[in-house]
């Protein structure tokens, strides 16, 4: 093969790099298509791709699947899906939406998980119940709910798991949690239900595991609601949460 024939990614490389060069500083970023290319540069479209798989590498292009391949850094999703939503959701929103999402999560994690994923969910409830730190119970209930809706084997119920979480765990949403922690009562209440979700999903209890789930989200919002208010009182602790024991 000719080290300056069309199908040389070599050369296909140098020539994107010095088109990069002439976008730098221009507000559009966007490359022509990989056939817009390949004839601009007198080169293969094979040769354009693999350059292109380089330079995505380096970090300095990016694609998406059906919008072309841009300039630059590939920018995180996160932030500018997220932050609009943080400035103007309250927790109750974010409330009303775990209950809608998390009951199914736990049923299908009923249904799917493997014992490999069971032995996680409890590992991480012992993490919860032995440490002392509030900050890390905190971490390690996130992974623990996370680990069920991994284990319910759905993508598009992940990806809206993981936007509900990211708004919950934004800053704005941390002194009322901290003040949520704190609750007399509540820790125990909530490790029992903890307890209560494993086991049915252990059990492979569809239904139950829903149920569990959807009373732990409840008494998490009723803290919420009390811990928010000017005169908090100490929430219903169902008998149930305070009986159950890891098995």
């Amino acid at each position: 093969m000719s080290l300056t024939g069309p199908d040389n990614s070599a050369l296909a490389l140098g020539r994107i790099r010095d088109l990069l060069g002439q976008l730098a500083g221009r507000e559009e970023t966007r490359l022509p298509t990989e056939r817009a290319l390949s004839e601009q540069l007198g080169v293969s479209r094979s040769a354009v791709r693999r350059a292109l798989e380089v330079l995505e590498a380096e970090g300095v292009v990016w694609r998406r699947q059906g919008s072309g391949t841009f300039a630059g850094p590939r920018p995180d999703p996160s932030p500018a899906q997220t932050d609009p939503l943080v400035a103007s959701i309250d927790f109750l929103e974010i409330m009303e939406v775990r209950l809608r999402i998390e009951p199914p999560l736990a049923q299908l994690a009923a249904m799917r998980a493997t014992p490999s994923d069971v032995e996680r969910m409890r590992e991480l409830v012992e993490r919860i119940a032995g440490t002392e730190d509030a900050d890390a119970r905190e971490l390690w209930d996130g992974a623990l709910h996370r680990q069920i809706a991994i284990s319910a084997r759905n993508r598009l119920f992940l990806a809206l798991f993981d936007t509900v979480d990211r708004i919950r765990q934004d800053d704005s949403w941390r002194i009322v949690r901290e003040r949520a922690r704190t609750l007399a009562g509540s820790r125990a209440a909530t490790l029992g239900q903890h307890w209560a979700i494993v086991h049915a999903i252990a059990a492979r209890d569809p239904m139950r595991a829903g149920e569990a789930m959807r009373e732990h989200l409840l008494l998490i919002q009723e803290i919420l609601i009390r811990q928010t208010s000017i005169e908090p009182v100490p929430p219903h602790v169902p008998p149930a949460a305070q009986e159950l024991e890891p098995v």
